[in-house]
């Protein structure tokens, strides 16, 4: 069995027979010397007789063969054909037609459209829009114009961006372009046991949590925003986000106030799901949020992730059971995971 598959998590999606994890790992039963993806509607052998495998590839060279029921190995080229399709996509300035797509991962393209929808969600349209918003919103970022962010970003007009990605943006298109104009972040410095900690946030919500960052880091980000240092106002807020430091397996119910494109609120809503004391992999943590081909473009929205412990992105570690790479210091991560660990039984 390969190192990197968590068997009790492998075992429990099989049991389940958990559609959301084919194409993550196979299923091989050594009574009868074949391989299932996880969700083969063939009845369940006994745990005991169960191995897991990372691909076909892997349980084949152990000497099992494909299941002619769940056909695994059409799964696996399934995962590979919309990976292929997901880098394809956000390669290409301009949206690539379905036709394009399908033609570029050798399928026909109404098939490959359910296929792709299946996998992640949503349609290739869908999700090329998500990478359009994503691409306006770097650029009003960067300081671009409304307009030139617009067909920087691939829009063939403004009015396709407004109906399209200003929504999520968070901000309205024009207080982004401005760095934030018009809007007031209220933010704070508080010492925990892991090292000084900024907190900042809207009228609406929580927006940046950051070990090692001041007043100065949050200006640079929201340049013209009316940014006002307030302790007093965030003072309960600030308690509350000690005490997950020092507890990370507390509950809350803190206020976000927190946007990301379609695919990034995706991880990051699958990462609140994670329960504390747990761990998953990159390709567990896509595969939850249901783009299980699109495992190091999960990794990025980990690190575009505005609220560490909030959306508790530590929770990720590497397939190899390496600690894998955090914003603030693998240190600090370790020591996270270990307190929750610690009071998973509390």
């Amino acid at each position: 069995m390969s190192d990197s598959i968590d068997p009790d998590t492998a075992w429990a999606a099989f049991e389940a027979r958990d559609r959301r994890a084919d194409g993550t790992f196979v299923g091989a039963v050594r009574t009868t010397g074949i391989y299932c993806k996880p969700s083969c509607p063939a009845r369940r052998p006994r745990r005991e007789n169960m191995a897991f495998y990372r691909d076909p590839a892997a349980a084949r060279a152990a000497g099992y063969r494909a299941c002619l029921r769940c056909r695994p190995d059409e799964t696996a080229r399934d995962t590979a054909a919309v990976a292929a399709a997901i880098v394809l996509i956000d390669s290409t300035e301009t949206a690539p037609s379905l036709d394009a797509v399908a033609r570029h991962v050798g399928y026909a393209p109404h098939h490959f459209h359910r296929l792709f929808k299946q996998a992640t969600g949503v349609t290739p349209a869908s999700y090329a829009r998500g990478i359009k918003a994503d691409r306006a919103a770097r650029a009003l970022t960067d300081g671009a114009t409304v307009t030139g962010a617009v067909y920087a970003a691939g829009y063939s007009a403004p009015s396709r961006f407004y109906a399209d990605g200003a929504v999520r943006l968070g901000m309205a298109p024009r207080v982004w372009s401005r760095g934030g104009a018009g809007t007031t972040i209220r933010w704070t410095i508080v010492p925990t046991d892991l090292g000084s900690l900024l907190i900042a946030a809207t009228a609406r919500g929580i927006c940046r949590i950051a070990f090692d960052e001041d007043g100065a880091a949050l200006a640079q980000r929201f340049p013209a925003a009316r940014i006002l240092a307030d302790d007093i106002a965030l003072q309960e807020l600030a308690n509350e986000v000690v005490a997950l430091v020092e507890s990370p397996a507390r509950h809350h119910d803190l206020p976000l106030d927190v946007r990301g494109t379609a695919f990034q609120e995706a991880v990051w809503q699958a990462l609140r799901s994670i329960p504390s004391g747990e761990t998953r992999s990159y390709a567990e943590l896509a595969a939850l949020a249901g783009h299980p081909g699109a495992v190091r473009a999960a990794g990025s929205a980990c690190g575009a992730n505005h609220v560490p412990l909030l959306i508790p992105c530590h929770r990720v570690t590497r397939s190899d059971g390496g600690i894998g790479g955090y914003a603030y210091g693998a240190e600090r991560k370790r020591a996270l995971l270990n307190r929750e660990v610690e009071r998973k039984g509390d």
